[in-house]
């Protein structure tokens, strides 16, 4: 890797980095480092792991309990310290065992973020199952098939997700039991229970009594979830992750920061977290997917933050809750943070506790990142880049880094790596700041698809993930997507890169949101169209957004048509734009 910076980003900031990334990779990773990394064989593959990652989830959890008395979970009027949480994941986890739960089995999660959510997932845990966090966006029959693939014995739920598989319970003869939580009425089937008459509500969990942990033996390599891909286009594959996908994230999230740092020449910050400051994140993308559980939830437990939850997502409640949780971390998608950069009623506010501000799932501007920097001077702005294949993260931008090269998606964090391929023939490895398909490699990489071995085998081939994903990497690692491949428009032979065009109107003031899609053409095969959100406020027409592109990019790549969509673009449960949704508005043309 190159320890030089192109000029343009000199420039801008003359005193960083003090040291190129692998140098600062080196430092934190070698020997007696809390990152110190290993080599071991995995499955066949020889693979970079963290030494010093929890070895399960199971370990997790007992870190998080070492913080006692602290909170953990803040919901509405619901407050739950972490031994109030151990307790009540400990009592389920008993109950799970009495219900005849054992290593192997699958424990489905279905509901919104509530506190109850972790405490379904972690007693899966303990008992050895593999947890099966179903998307609770999903549709009755959705629901159904995620738990017929799964073969799920036990269902943990809430009570909107009971009346969407109410119907589908009778013909799904592996599902033995259903625990509901937040019921209004009595259980409607035999199968179904109340969760509160195990763990009682959320307030009184410090009232149970103390139990030991059931006696089942982890190792990392023990399958531990069943993740189920977005399923944008054909049917949803469930991920099978092991219990060291899991944990590798919470070094991965903790090293990204820390190695700004030394990238600024700064000392390194107090690692122990029991003598820092509780960090509070409010947490507004769903637990069910890999952010809200790999890359969020999973860490905050390990190091003892709290987790604040709301409902659904609203900027002017959200404000609130900052102000009055003294949130330190929020985000999820660009639109929140725009939202939140936007909103009129902002200055009511004191959001000065703001600490970092992220995203992740969706592109976004480069002037975002200006804009957090600008309106939260003492947060830092953040993204990545990774797949539920790849457990959530796998690269990380943050801080001076992302301000340096906003358009990029980071770099990996140094047990991972990642090569540029050329689509064609899957093996030729590209140089350095070509375009091809994305491959990566590492301890976060899942073992494959749950049933489906023709899918594995045609994704992960010898250690290494096909993301389907069209990038390339500069001279020092750094990670720059360009497209899905099957985003990819031909127009008349020649490929736009939806994602390019993107860019180019996301950096109109007024756009908040920006999908480009393709429309079907006789004579070219396809052209491309595209639909355009405003900011609250602002004005724009589809001749100026034209001219915009026209001015940034070759002709054949300027929108033949921009439709305006009166609110956020539909987006699925990890926060990537439905594009197959914003095609149907083009289709009566076609």
């Amino acid at each position: 890797m190159s320890d030089v910076l192109n000029a343009s980003e000199a420039a801008a900031s003359p005193a960083w980095p003090v040291m190129s990334l692998a140098q600062a990779h080196a430092a934190l990773t070698g020997s007696g480092q809390r990152f110190e990394i290993e080599e071991m064989d995995i499955r066949g593959v020889r693979t970079r792991v963290w030494k010093n990652a929890p070895p399960t989830l199971r370990d997790v959890f007992l870190n998080g309990r070492t913080f006692k008395d602290r909170e953990f979970l803040v919901y509405e009027n619901d407050r739950a310290t972490f031994e109030n949480f151990a307790r009540a994941t400990i009592r389920l986890a008993g109950q799970l065992q009495a219900d005849g739960v054992k290593k192997g089995d699958r424990v489905a999660v279905i509901m919104r973020n509530l506190p109850e959510w972790p405490v379904a997932f972690w007693a899966g845990v303990l008992c050895g199952a593999i947890v099966t966090p179903l998307n609770a966006w999903w549709t009755g029959p959705e629901l159904e098939y995620g738990l017929a693939d799964s073969g799920t014995k036990v269902a943990i739920v809430d009570d909107e997700r009971l009346e969407r598989i109410a119907e589908s319970i009778p013909s799904l003869p592996d599902l033995e039991k259903v625990y509901v939580t937040r019921l209004a009425g009595a259980p409607s089937t035999p199968k179904t229970h109340r969760l509160e008459d195990v763990i009682g509500p959320v307030n009184d969990w410090g009232k149970l009594p103390d139990a030991p942990l059931p006696d089942v033996a982890l190792e990392p390599e023990d399958d531990a979830t069943i993740l189920y891909t977005s399923g944008t286009t054909g049917r949803p594959k469930g991920a099978l992750g092991t219990h060291r996908n899991m944990t590798s994230n919470v070094m991965a999230g903790g090293i990204s920061g820390v190695r700004n740092f030394l990238r600024a020449g700064q000392p390194l910050p107090e690692s122990d977290p029991h003598k820092l400051p509780q960090r509070a994140t409010l947490l507004v993308v769903p637990m069910f997917h890999a952010t809200g559980l790999s890359a969020t939830l999973s860490p905050t437990l390990n190091a003892g933050g709290k987790i604040v939850l709301m409902r659904r997502w609203d900027a002017e409640p959200a404000m609130q809750l900052i102000e009055r949780e003294q949130i330190n971390a929020t985000g999820g998608v660009p639109t929140i943070a725009w939202q939140l950069i936007e909103h009129p009623a902002r200055g009511k506010y004191d959001l000065s506790s703001l600490q970092a501000v992220s995203y992740g799932g969706a592109p976004s501007a480069p002037e975002l990142v200006r804009k957090i920097v600008e309106v939260f001077p003492a947060s830092q702005p953040g993204n990545g880049w990774g797949m539920t294949e790849t457990t959530a993260t796998f690269t990380s931008h943050l801080g001076k880094d992302y301000e340096n090269r906003p358009d990029s998606a980071g770099p990996a964090a140094p047990v991972g790596e990642m090569q540029i391929r050329d689509p064609a023939d899957g093996t030729t490895v590209l140089p350095v700041n070509a375009v091809g398909e994305l491959w990566v490699k590492g301890p976060q990489v899942v073992k494959g698809y749950w049933n489906k071995p023709e899918a594995t085998a045609e994704t992960f081939v010898d250690g290494w993930l096909r993301t389907g994903d069209l990038a390339r990497l500069d001279e020092e690692g750094f990670l720059f997507i360009i497209d899905r491949a099957k985003d990819m428009l031909i127009r008349g032979g020649e490929n736009i890169y939806c994602v390019e065009v993107e860019n180019v109107l996301y950096d109109h003031p007024a756009v908040m949101d920006a999908a480009l899609v393709g429309r079907p053409h006789k004579t070219l095969g396809e052209e491309p169209v595209a639909v355009v959100h405003l900011k609250p406020g602002g004005t724009a027409t589809e001749d100026e957004l034209k001219a915009l592109v026209r001015g940034r990019l070759a002709a054949f790549k300027v929108p033949v048509e921009i439709r305006f969509w009166p609110e956020t673009l539909p987006r699925n449960a990890n926060g990537k734009i439905v594009k197959t949704e914003l095609k149907k508005l083009f289709e009566a043309q076609a």
